[in-house]
């Protein structure tokens, strides 16, 4: 039962990475008939290997060979030129996304209330927009390039061994099933412990930025020894954390490299057989021993991918909350045509929300007539700055009411009200 949520929330992260490269549709589309031309070029090599070889051991004429050999030098030239063209446009297009993601990122942050900032620490915030992007890029564009191209490679290669010898093909995937069922797992569990990872970073670097912004408070204390401990307790936990992470992929790749790997062995043995039967040609079993390295490989290379994939969607859950966070206050609101400028606090209670248990205002009722000068007074923390932060809706107020010219100020444009409003920082 527990596996349902994790299936479910892996899915939509899925969705919404896939939906970032949306507006990038064309230059992807383009880069992806690229990476098709380009596989299909990878497949044709071994069959002209296989043919060279041929060629050799029948001791045909030196032009035959010329032929065979030419021919995989167009191939190679042809495939240098279509994989340069491909990382371009997939490198351009990742450029491109991570660029709005970060854009659309920080929009929202910004139009967060000012409550959300007070429980919020400014360093994980800079990490989210930092390095959770970056994870965010690689995964729907480079490792989306890789993916098409490796499952390209894995499916055509199937289908030439198959037609090449569907007994020796059987023989080689008698492992796949077991790498699928651990990737499976693998995915699940890398997930997991990749957004704890993003998280103790973000930590560690939340710590970080919150001593050096302050580092004049620490020098006054002779705190430096204290603050580096807390750091490098922070970067420890992160650590932990990313050594955990690495254990599990190095069990993960050596399991599947020794599957893949002894796939070849039995390819080897079974192949060795039916040459000596005579039901397949040296120069064949030699092409199909590539394309079992090209389905090995590929297969190693999708779980690898499959990983970075649940480490992004791991990253994102993060950076997509944030995105679609709603602000505590509605935007929008009354705009009136004129402002007198009466201003009006009526019963109010106010506590922050980070400190609800320590009331800052209880029953506080002021009246500023238009063109009045008044001056707040009192010691540190009896709620001057507070008066003008509810005034100008950085928060609302628990109990009764702001007015301005006996309007509430809820019901007005907080942009509108804030433009109207002098303030020295």
């Amino acid at each position: 039962m527990s596996d349902a949520p994790d299936a479910t929330r892996t899915q939509g992260g899925l969705r919404r990475l896939l939906g970032l490269a949306r507006p990038e549709a064309g230059r992807l589309a383009l880069a992806t008939l690229l990476l098709l031309l380009g596989s299909s070029l990878t497949l044709l090599w071994p069959l002209v290997i296989g043919r060279l070889i041929d060629v050799i051991a029948a001791g045909e004429a030196a032009a035959a060979l010329d032929r065979a050999a030419l021919g995989l030098l167009v191939v190679f030239g042809g495939l240098g030129l279509v994989t340069a063209l491909r990382s371009y446009l997939f490198d351009v297009a990742g450029e491109r996304i991570v660029a709005r993601l970060r854009a659309t990122l920080y929009a929202a942050l910004i139009r967060q209330d000012l409550a959300f900032f007070d429980a919020s620490r400014t360093g994980e915030l800079t990490n989210r927009l930092a390095a959770d992007t970056t994870v965010l890029q690689n995964a729907i564009t480079l490792n989306l390039s890789l993916g098409l191209r490796f499952a390209a490679s894995l499916l055509g290669a199937l289908v030439i061994m198959t037609i090449s010898s569907w007994r020796l093909t059987l023989v080689m995937l008698a492992v796949v099933p077991l790498v699928a069922v651990g990737a499976t797992i693998y995915a699940r569990m890398l997930r997991r412990l990749s957004k704890q990872v993003q998280d103790a970073l973000a930590d560690a670097t939340a710590v970080a930025e919150e001593s050096l912004a302050g580092i004049r408070t620490v020098r006054s204390f002779a705190a430096e020894g204290r603050e580096a401990a807390r750091y490098e307790g922070a970067v420890e936990a992160s650590f932990e954390l990313a050594r955990r992470r690495a254990r599990l992929r190095g069990v993960f790749h050596g399991a599947t490299t020794f599957l893949g790997y002894g796939s070849i062995a039995a390819v080897l043995w079974y192949g060795g057989r039916l040459v000596t039967a005579g039901q397949l040609s040296f120069g064949g079993l030699t092409s199909f021993i590539l394309y079992t390295f090209t389905v090995a490989f590929s297969i190693g290379a999708l779980t690898s991918l499959w990983g970075d994939l649940a480490k992004a969607v791991g990253a994102s859950e993060r950076v997509f909350e944030l995105i679609e966070r709603a602000p505590a206050q509605p935007l929008g609101g009354r705009r009136p045509a004129e402002l007198r400028g009466e201003v009006r606090f009526a019963e109010v209670d106010f506590a922050y929300p980070t400190r609800p248990d320590l009331p800052v205002l209880r029953g506080f009722s002021l009246t500023l007539a238009p063109g009045e000068t008044v001056a707040l007074v009192g010691p540190s923390g009896a709620g001057k700055s507070t008066v003008a932060a509810l005034l100008a809706r950085f928060y609302e107020p628990e109990r009764g009411q702001v007015l301005i010219d006996e309007t509430p100020a809820a019901e007005l444009d907080a942009d509108w009200l804030r433009e109207r409003i002098g303030g020295v920082a």
